[in-house]
């Protein structure tokens, strides 16, 4: 059995599985509420762990995983820890449990650098006939052997399989699982960009070009500062493995988040999203009163254009449920703090996951058991990372612990 799936958001998990059942076979469309690829912020960077790059070799075509093998930067797995002066306060290792995948002739390692538009584009490329922009969803119905999506122009969409791949404030999941919460954590982060020039690069202590380096003051005022750094130009990487496809230019940088408990800052969430990248650069700048040269004089180099804020949200870990044709992925079931940079890959890992369940069913009832299936590794897997970034969250920024 090969059920046309109706994937709902097209962020990095919903455009995962899309890649991963077309090189199934199976009939997909994406439906995403934004106008365009671009129109809004949705991070910087991203580092893929070995659950992301897995998940990513099992679901694209040969070529563009191995684009991704041949522009991604490979830092070292470590996370180092300073005070605001950076004085070290520690090192930790990143775990490498799953064997390292090929890409063509080299070898992938688990932990990987990405900018997270880059690769929003290279998940797109080989889709644009079934991702539509512009289409927001409303709800759903169910019944006569199939679903159908509705959306806010009148439109519907009929399928056999709905997926909701639509973020933290997923419609699906408001209809599919009322019972399901998601909980503000009381901590806000400010995102920028800084361009790597060379005098950067020199003042950079060697040890800040890990995967990430997190800077902490006795006030659990945070900055994590982090390198995005490619073995290859994108645009000439896909010159050469992906032919049509244009990354456009691209330059390293330094990805870099302020984050605090949102007692601590003097404006409400109204008026920080409604405030421009100066000011915000700004007001942070004014938390680091007294931290050591080099952070403030990185964060004072933010791109303006580059710097936005996000409240962080948790979704509140839920009871299964039985299962139907209607199923989640990603930040629609179980969005987490970013504190322990996992919420991408487990994403990218259930989107691999349900592609494989849905490719083996043979007919309706063994649909409903791969479903079900998919669900139970989806949601232990996914909330033990719920509540480990949690715990992460609560101890560096002071972020409200998860309710029971």
């Amino acid at each position: 059995m090969c059920p046309d799936v109706i994937v709902i958001g097209a962020g990095l998990g919903g455009l995962c599985l899309a890649q991963g059942l077309r090189r199934a076979g199976i009939g997909v469309a994406v439906y995403e509420r934004d106008a365009a690829v671009a129109v809004r912020a949705q991070g910087h960077r991203l580092h893929l762990d070995w659950r992301g790059r897995r998940a990513l070799a099992e679901s694209l075509p040969p070529q563009l995983f191995s684009l991704i093998g041949a522009i991604a930067g490979r830092p070292a797995p470590l996370v180092h820890g300073f005070d605001a002066q950076l004085s070290p306060t520690g090192v930790f290792t990143l775990d490498e449990p799953a064997p390292e995948q090929s890409v063509g002739a080299e070898v992938m390692p688990a932990h990987t650098v990405i900018d997270r538009r880059i690769l929003r584009r290279i998940l797109l490329s080989g889709l644009g006939d079934a991702v539509h922009f512009g289409r927001r969803c409303v709800g759903y119905v169910s019944g006569n052997g199939g679903v159908t999506a509705q959306f806010a122009d009148g439109g519907q969409a009929r399928g056999t399989v709905l997926v909701a791949a639509d973020g933290v404030g997923s419609t699906i999941r408001g209809v599919r699982l009322p019972q399901a919460r998601v909980v503000d954590t009381r901590t806000r982060l400010i995102y920028g960009r800084v361009p790597l020039t060379p005098e950067l690069r020199r003042a950079l202590p060697p040890t800040m070009f890990g995967v990430f380096n997190s800077v902490v003051d006795p006030d659990r005022r945070f900055v994590g500062i982090a390198p995005v750094q490619y073995r290859e130009p994108p645009a000439t990487a896909a010159a050469r493995l992906a032919p049509g496809l244009r990354l456009g230019a691209v330059t390293d940088t330094l990805a870099v988040q302020f984050g605090c408990h949102v007692d601590r800052l003097p404006l409400g969430d109204n008026n920080l999203r409604s405030t421009d990248g100066p000011q915000l650069r700004n007001l942070v700048l004014g938390q680091l009163s007294g931290w050591h040269p080099l952070v403030t004089r990185i964060v004072g180099s933010w791109i303006p254009s580059s710097v936005y804020p996000i409240v962080v949200r948790s979704s509140v870990p839920v009871a299964p449920w039985p299962s139907s044709t209607v199923t989640l992925l990603g930040d629609a079931i179980h969005a987490m703090s970013p504190a322990a940079g996992a919420g991408a890959n487990m994403a990218l890992r259930d989107a691999a996951a349900l592609a494989a369940a849905l490719t083996a069913a043979t007919d309706q009832d063994a649909l409903l058991d791969a479903i079900r299936d998919y669900e139970r590794d989806m949601l232990d897997e996914g909330f033990a990372m719920v509540r480990l970034s949690a715990a992460n969250g609560t101890k560096t920024l002071g972020a409200d612990p998860l309710p029971s």
